[in-house]
Order: C-alpha cells, then sequence, then structure tokens
C-alpha cells in the first residue's frame, strides 16, 4: 500500500484544465508585483505624499473596487470569466504599472489607483474560471495552493534589496514596476492560452446574450434576496469584511511602520515579506494543512484569529528606535513574522473558502460580485482612518487591527454556521 501523499500535495498534482492554468500562472503575481509592493507606501513617502494621503489613497482605490466590484458579476457573465479576466487584468495590472513607474507626485498615484480599483472585476472572473470546474471538496485546498504558488516567488526578494542597496530607492522602485509591467503581461497570456470557459459561464454568456448592462443590473435584486435569507453568506461576508480590512490596513502600513518607526533600512524591507512568505508557504504545507482537512473550518477560523492578533499586539508592543533598528527589535520582528505568516495565511484561505462555499452556485457571479462590493463598502474607511493615525503615531495602525481581530474571534466564536452539505463533508 503507498505511504499517504500530502493533501495540498495530492491536489497540486491531480488538478486539470482551468484550476491547473490558475495555480501554476500564480508564481508570476509574485515575480512582479511581489517584488514592488513590499517598496509601494515608502516610495510614496520619498516622493512626498504624507502619510493620511497614502491612507486616503487606499479608501479610494477601495472606493473604485467598490464602483468595479458591482459591475463584476455582469461583465463576467456578459464576456465570460475567460474573456473577462485577460482584459481586466490589462485594465487592472498591466496599464497602472505603467502609471506608478512613471509617478512624480499624489496625482499619479490617485490615477493608478483609481485604474487599479479594476481588478475587482477580474478578481471575480478568476475566482470563477479557477473554482467553476474544480471538485467542491477541493476548493479549501485549491486556496491554499493559490497562496503557496504567490509565496513561492519572496525567493526573488533579494533581487529587489540589490536593486535598491546600488542604485537607490526611487530609481530601483521604477525598473520593478516596469519589470512588473512585462511579468504580468505574459501572465495574462499564458492564462488565457491554457484556460477555457467554465461550463457554467458557458451557460450564463448564453442567458445573457441581448441582455443590456443596466437591465442586468435591475437582476441584482433577487440575488440580492439570496444573499439576505443565508445566514451562511452573511456570516461569510462578516468574515471576509475584517481580514480585507486587516489586509488593506497591515499592506499599506507595515513597511512604513517598520521602516519609519524602527528604524529597518529600506534595502532590508523586501526580506520581511520574503520571510513570512517561505513561513505561510511551510505552515500551508504542515500545520494548515492538517488542520483545515478536519470536518470543520471552524477551529482553525478561531486559531487563526488568536495567532494573527497575537503578532500585531506583538508589533505595537515594539519600542520606537532612536536610530537604526538593534537587535531587539529585529528579534521581536521575527516573531511578528512568525504570527503573522501563519495568522493571515490560515485566514486567507479560510475566509476566500467560506464565500465559495456558501454561495449559490447557479448565481456564483453575480453573488459574489455583490458581496466583494458589500466587503470594499466595509473595508474603505479603513484606509483613511489608519493613514489619520499613523500620522499621529505610526503604531496606531496596528492598535486597529487587533482591535478588527479581537471581532472576527468573537463574531467565528459566537456566530459560526456551518456550510450545507453537498459532498458529506460538512465545514
Amino acid at each position: 500500500m503507498p505511504p499517504p501523499r500530502n493533501p495540498m500535495v495530492a491536489t497540486l498534482l491531480s488538478l486539470r484544465g482551468n484550476g491547473r492554468a490558475s495555480v501554476y500562472t500564480e508564481p508570476m503575481w509574485g515575480l512582479s508585483m511581489q517584488l514592488v509592493l513590499p517598496y509601494a507606501s515608502v516610495f510614496m513617502l520619498a516622493l512626498g505624499v504624507h502619510d493620511a494621503q497614502i491612507g486616503l489613497l487606499a479608501t479610494i482605490f477601495t472606493l473604485s473596487q467598490v464602483v468595479f466590484g458591482l459591475l463584476s458579476g455582469v461583465i463576467t457573465d456578459k464576456l465570460g470569466r475567460r474573456v473577462t479576466t485577460a482584459v481586466f487584468d490589462i485594465v487592472a495590472w498591466s496599464v497602472p504599472c505603467l502609471v506608478w513607474a512613471l509617478a512624480q507626485d499624489f496625482w499619479w498615484f490617485l490615477v493608478a489607483s483609481v485604474i487599479n480599483g479594476a481588478w475587482q472585476v477580474t478578481q471575480n472572473s478568476w475566482d470563477c474560471l479557477l473554482v467553476e470546474d474544480v471538485d467542491r471538496s477541493e476548493i479549501p485546498r485549491v486556496y491554499s495552493l493559490i497562496k503557496v504558488a504567490a509565496d513561492f516567488s519572496a525567493l526573488f526578494a533579494p533581487i529587489a534589496a540589490l536593486l535598491v542597496a546600488n542604485l537607490g530607492l526611487v530609481p530601483a522602485v521604477r525598473i520593478l514596476y516596469v519589470n512588473a509591467f512585462v511579468i504580468m503581461s505574459l501572465k495574462i497570456w499564458l492564462l488565457y492560452r491554457f484556460t477555457t470557459e467554465t461550463a457554467t459561464g458557458l451557460v450564463r454568456m448564453e442567458q445573457t446574450r441581448g441582455v443590456s448592462i443596466w437591465s442586468a443590473l435591475r437582476g441584482y435584486r433577487p440575488v440580492l434576496g439570496l444573499i439576505v435569507r443565508s445566514r451562511g453568506t452573511i456570516f461569510s461576508l462578516a468574515i471576509a469584511a475584517i481580514v480585507a480590512a486587516v489586509a488593506l490596513i497591515t499592506s499599506t502600513f507595515w513597511q512604513v511602520v517598520i521602516s519609519q518607526r524602527l528604524g529597518v533600512p529600506d534595502a532590508l524591507l523586501p526580506f520581511f515579506p520574503m520571510v513570512r512568505s517561505l513561513l505561510s508557504v511551510l505552515f500551508l504545507f504542515t500545520v494548515i494543512a492538517r488542520l483545515t482537512h478536519a470536518r470543520s473550518l471552524k477551529a482553525p477560523t478561531l486559531v487563526g484569529f488568536a495567532v494573527y492578533l497575537a503578532g500585531q499586539l506583538l508589533l505595537v508592543s515594539i519600542p520606537a528606535s532612536e536610530g537604526s533598528a538593534d537587535t531587539r527589535t529585529y528579534v521581536m520582528l521575527a516573531g511578528c513574522l512568525v504570527l503573522d505568516a501563519f495568522g493571515a495565511g490560515i485566514l486567507f484561505m479560510i475566509s476566500e473558502s467560506l464565500v465559495a462555499l456558501h454561495v449559490d452556485r447557479h448565481e456564483r457571479s453575480r453573488v459574489m460580485a455583490v458581496q466583494r462590493t458589500a466587503v470594499m463598502l466595509v473595508t474603505a474607511p479603513f484606509g483613511w482612518f489608519s493613514g489619520w493615525l499613523s500620522a499621529m503615531d505610526r503604531s496606531w495602525p496596528f492598535v486597529l487591527t487587533s482591535v478588527l481581530l479581537l471581532l472576527g474571534l468573537v463574531v467565528a466564536a459566537r456566530l459560526w454556521v456551518t456550510t450545507h452539505d453537498e459532498t458529506g463533508t460538512a465545514a
């Protein structure tokens, strides 16, 4: 009898069709955007953008996602999952990368943020492309593989550090944005080349043929009814909104706080997300894989919120540095990375899986569009608010994330809703 394989490895090797193409091209996201994201906020600071403006840009970006998110279901159904993903990946990523590469001041970043909000359209269509032809029982592990695929690219973080160390922050980041434009454009082509339209997508394209966008938008009314009547959908929305708000704040201000408050040199900034990503991969293939392989996702969700909360509290407790970061600062930051890697990794996978598991499969694109719009509306104010907090004290945004994670812990503990049983496995 052959030895049992790790469930994550088994899923990776058994993927076919759209699922395989989506997972296998995902590392290219890391080779493009992940190389530059650690510098995004400090790049803005270097060009004269202030903390409050950075927070405002995060809110504008989120509001742009609300508009595109509302339209995403209609666009995905009319154009199909495959075409929508290709077209709006170009709009949402390739075009803004060029704007960021040429940016001079706040207004350039504002334009890029508005365009980048089109990401919500491709997020909807890409999710449908990823999971609609995948066995329902495999969905949590497929989302874990997506996280792993993106995180593996962290191995290339030293490239960004080398550029910054030799060329300086601003010239190096401009080069990294040009690189992101090239790699993302190649990723878009490969994904389009090796995928096909899903069965559900073909049905929805036929059903919406000849129907105007405005008429299709009016069809959201029964979709809203489906969401409101589903306790599971409302619960999954609450979890997704909390996780999204924390992700918005940490992605915007984590690099700012360790650079400006804790004294970490610019050249070292990409190594922190690199280590976090590699730890996340390790956890996803070991501890997280075993925790989420159980019949219920409730216990892993509670553990995820608790561990992530501990990481945020540890970050807040690190004393501000007078000059460069000292040994104690790096040791405490290492602890933060371990806790964040586990907490963020498991919560990303679970929040995405809960939304996918609770959704009505026949109305997936429109329901997920409304869900994402609702999540964006809830999280939008947190960008501006965390920027306002950061302008007063750069550790305060992480006091806010701690409160949000504590709220998530309470919601998951008191209001958990089990997914409907289709395959004999409850969640």
